[in-house]
């Protein structure tokens, strides 16, 4: 698949991906200047770049792995999207979630853009919705203990003996 990218000047760097099986491809800051994120806080980073993604696609800004788990740097909004029929420049803004100034230099790599399919749906309105074993159980009620009894049960069509399972998977 194919992607256009406009550089909105000479400056700007098109996304690459770190290694051939990457999924992200990683966003540079197009800025002349190093800006400072202060704890707590946000700031806006150009990348330079307007990007045309093709229908029934959007990219997804995702944090870069070693800058938030090192330096608790990450998208204010945890996960940008870019829709499909967006063409103005792509920016992040970058949150600052520890307790120490942060700095972002000149093309510095810092977030990446995964471009995924989403699925267009329509919705409608009923009166009732059709029943569950959850029904309305929200946060934590599937628990956070592993009951390996319970969770191998969801397997017993595929027991062959007391201790194994055989599980098939058909491509």
């Amino acid at each position: 698949m194919n992607i256009n990218v406009k550089r909105l000047n000479q400056n700007a760097l098109i996304p690459q991906r770190g290694s051939a099986c990457a999924a992200g491809y990683d966003l540079y800051a197009n800025i002349t200047e190093e800006i400072t994120i202060e704890p707590h806080k946000t700031a806006k980073v150009s990348t330079g770049i307007s990007i045309e993604i093709v229908d029934g696609y959007f990219g997804a800004i995702f944090a870069r792995s070693g800058l938030a788990t090192k330096q608790g740097l990450r998208p204010a909004n945890c996960v940008g999207v870019i829709d499909s029929d967006y063409r103005g420049e792509v920016l992040v803004y970058l949150y600052n979630d520890s307790d120490s100034v942060r700095y972002i230099r000149p093309n510095d790599r810092f977030a990446q853009l995964v471009i995924l399919p989403y699925q267009a749906v329509e919705f409608v309105e009923v009166d009732e919705l059709s029943d569950t074993q959850r029904g309305e159980g929200g946060y934590g009620s599937t628990g956070v203990s592993f009951d390996g009894a319970q969770q191998l049960s969801l397997f017993e069509d595929y027991k062959v003996s007391e201790d194994t399972y055989e599980i098939r998977i058909d491509s």
